[in-house]
């Protein structure tokens, strides 16, 4: 079973860093391979062509292996979330007689796309907002099954909600969004990496995975998957390094109109970044060692008490099947002090993020015990 790997991290010894979902500390290892690939840059004579390739093919191996994808080739390397958004975007061809299916209060990067393709068509955007029930997970995933139609063109949703934790059930929408002929597009932002994700199972037609949370990677590089619908699409950028044969440097002149196979064609512009690549290489290295299963079961035992205490208080949050384990939201009643609230969590040195009505606490495997026994006293004395 996992144990705490604090020793792997930086983090200062007294702080209580419960923010992963705000951005993720970098492991050891991972910094030194950054430090290693800027050092190579030092001295470009020992990068050889094939360093170009070979770390960007390997990432594309790993989050393979991570989300259960059966062909490397339909992985691309992309700078931001919404860079891979935009390719969907791009791809998603749209009536002014369909509609778009979101959740309601996602993180912007999965809003803008599609306001932009709703504005420009006259396509309906229909923003699903979750029900009052006492099973937010079920009653949301019900609406947003009964907004999506025949005449629906993309659903766009996490698979948990970025505030709170939240789990939508990905498996249902998505059989229905394949029913009616909608693209079944998921970011991936909050939840792959920490969270359980098969993308043989949910079968998405995109999913979009900043590296910078949840992977334990760097700012400015990611991953996304892009399945049969997006396989002969067009990137956003003409890039010599996603054309067939630029292995060959000799032969770059020899202008070729076909792209290299799968996703790869969508790769952002300088993506063999030497130090990102090794970066995010070495990240996805250690999930895949600890084992995504293991890490959710990690932050799950570390909230459970959380979760106990909270309710003793007469604060709000979601039963544990109605959420991840990763990242909850304690919400608050609308009469609560808000800067007394952030005045005790920095008297107790804990670091969390207030999103919306809810206090959203995202734990990895850096944290233990302590760190959620700083955060009940934290909210303690601002009650």
């Amino acid at each position: 079973m996992l144990e705490s790997q604090e020793h792997l991290f930086s983090l200062p010894a007294d702080l209580h860093y419960l923010n992963c979902a705000y951005m993720s500390p970098l492991p050891k290892p991972v910094m030194e391979a950054g430090i290693a690939g800027l050092r190579r840059k030092c001295d470009p004579s020992t990068i050889a062509q094939e360093d170009f390739f070979l770390d960007c093919d390997e990432i594309r191996r790993r989050f393979a292996r991570l989300v259960n994808i059966p062909d490397p080739r339909t992985v691309a390397i992309i700078p931001s979330a919404s860079y891979g958004l935009a390719i969907v975007a791009r791809n998603s061809p749209v009536r002014g007689d369909q509609n778009i299916v979101t959740a309601a209060d996602q993180f912007p990067s999965n809003v803008y796309a599609w306001r932009r393709i709703a504005e420009d068509t006259g396509a309906e955007l229909r923003v699903v907002s979750p029900p009052e029930s006492d099973d937010r997970s079920a009653a949301w995933s019900d609406s947003l099954l009964e907004a999506i139609d025949r005449s629906t063109a993309i659903v766009a949703l996490g698979h948990i909600h970025w505030t709170d934790g939240t789990l939508i059930d990905l498996e249902r929408i998505g059989a229905h969004a394949r029913e009616v002929g909608a693209a079944f597009i998921v970011d991936g932002t909050q939840s792959v990496g920490a969270l359980p994700f098969d993308v043989q199972e949910l079968k998405p037609d995109a999913l979009v995975c900043p590296a910078y949370k949840w992977l334990l990677g760097p700012y400015g590089i990611g991953v996304a998957y892009y399945g049969a619908r997006y396989a002969d699409g067009v990137p956003l950028e003409e890039t010599w390094i996603g054309r067939t044969g630029s292995e060959d440097f000799r032969r770059l002149v020899d202008y070729q109109d076909t792209y290299r196979p799968g996703a790869i064609r969508y790769d952002a512009g300088e993506s063999s970044n030497f130090a990102h690549a090794p970066m995010l290489k070495t990240a996805l290295g250690m999930i895949l060692e600890w084992g995504v299963e293991e890490i959710q079961r990690y932050c799950g035992s570390l909230v459970a008490p959380l979760a106990h205490a909270v309710r003793g208080r007469g604060w709000t949050i979601d039963e544990e099947a109605n959420r991840a384990g990763h990242v909850l939201g304690i919400r608050m009643p609308p009469t609560f002090n808000t800067s007394r609230l952030k005045e005790a969590l920095d008297e107790h040195n804990v670091s969390v993020s207030l999103r919306g009505d809810s206090i959203r606490i995202s734990p990895h495997v850096y944290n233990d015990a302590e760190d959620i026994d700083a955060l009940i006293a934290a909210l303690d004395s601002a009650l």
